[in-house]
């Protein structure tokens, strides 16, 4: 990890938002898990009276189901409570509410945010991206797998699926045994739980209450950590030109959220602050990039812009952006002009 000198006080500035507040930490559980349950004990109930009824508690349950996420997410990162044991205890109940493996899925974060907006290190708990000239000189088939995995249907619907549901349920040649016997110990809880509510409340209500909150979490999940590390003028570097502090700052974005929507996902679009240091709280995040100035010039996005950030598939290293199909072909035609003068 590489630091640049210009922005070294930014680890100063955001030092001491570091500490957990375990009184806030627990009121953020009960404010979640409470909620998320009396959701999903509602949408069985109405379920009964008539499918309709039960859908706007199922919906609120997938965005509880979100921020429950938030909450595992933190505590891998050590930022939620001061001791590991609670960490480690309330990050694995969490990855079962969540179908996510907790300890596995927390080596794997970490490697996201050791190497984001590094072009030698893609590949671990990223958004598969080419740069253009990988791209100009893939082979057909190499092109075909990147267009499959970029469409929309396959990054925000298929994608999801496969990744919380099936991906989840194995161990990895680098898990560790901790890591290994999470899996399993996931697996044979959602496999309880699951095989518990269709047995008594039958597989096609359990399937349209937990899918449909589940899809709906999973959807807005992917769709968030999608916009805060691919938008136009995203941060890549590679070698000696990469740099932790500046990949925070100009890799990962500022997704400016309505106030409940901002609550439901835990804070997360100040994934700037989050990138520069992964040991402040979700809950002091807004605190720290409000009461800092030097946070205020960061690429800024809001919902309106997420369409825009979707329709970017390749990035550009000669100018530095992220490119659209439509800006990929043209470039391809001027190069084919060229070549024929």
């Amino acid at each position: 990890m590489t630091t640049n000198p210009e922005n070294f006080n930014l680890q100063k500035v955001v030092k001491s938002y570091c500490q957990a507040d375990e009184r806030r930490s627990w009121w953020q559980v009960a404010n979640t898990l409470g909620p998320l349950f009396l959701c999903y004990i509602l949408s069985f109930q109405l379920y009964d009276i008539h499918w309709a009824l039960s859908l706007p508690f199922v919906i609120l349950a997938g965005l509880l189901t979100t921020r429950t996420f938030i909450i595992m997410h933190d505590c891998g990162h050590g930022s939620f409570f001061k001791s590991r044991k609670k960490r480690d205890f309330l990050g694995v109940i969490t990855g079962i509410l969540t179908c996510t493996p907790y300890h596995q899925w927390t080596r794997e974060h970490a490697a996201h945010h050791q190497h984001s907006g590094n072009l030698d290190y893609r590949g671990r708990g990223d958004v598969w991206t080419m740069t253009l000239e990988e791209y100009q000189n893939a082979s057909r088939l190499e092109k075909f797998q990147y267009h499959f995995y970029r469409h929309p249907i396959v990054t925000f619907g298929i994608g999801p699926i496969f990744l919380f549901q099936f991906r989840h349920r194995i161990t990895l040649k680098t898990d560790r045994s901790i890591d290994k016997r999470n899996v399993y110990f996931t697996n044979f809880a959602l496999a309880a739980i699951f095989g518990s509510l269709i047995y008594f409340q039958g597989f096609t209500k359990v399937f349209m209450i937990l899918g449909v909150s589940m899809g709906t979490a999973q959807l807005l999940g992917c769709l968030l950590f999608y916009v805060q590390h691919q938008y136009e003028e995203v941060y890549w570097g590679k070698g000696a030109n990469w740099d932790y502090n500046t990949a925070a700052m100009d890799g990962c974005s500022y997704l400016e959220l309505p106030g409940v929507l901002q609550w439901f996902t835990g804070n997360i679009g100040f994934h700037h602050i989050h990138h520069l240091n992964h040991k402040i709280p979700n809950y002091k995040l807004e605190e720290c990039h409000r009461k800092n100035g030097v946070f205020h010039n960061v690429v800024t996005l809001t919902m309106k812009d997420m369409i825009s950030c979707v329709n970017l598939k390749i990035y550009d290293e000669r100018s530095g952006r992220m490119l659209t199909w439509a800006q990929v072909r043209a470039l391809e035609k001027l190069a084919t002009a060229h070549s024929a003068a």
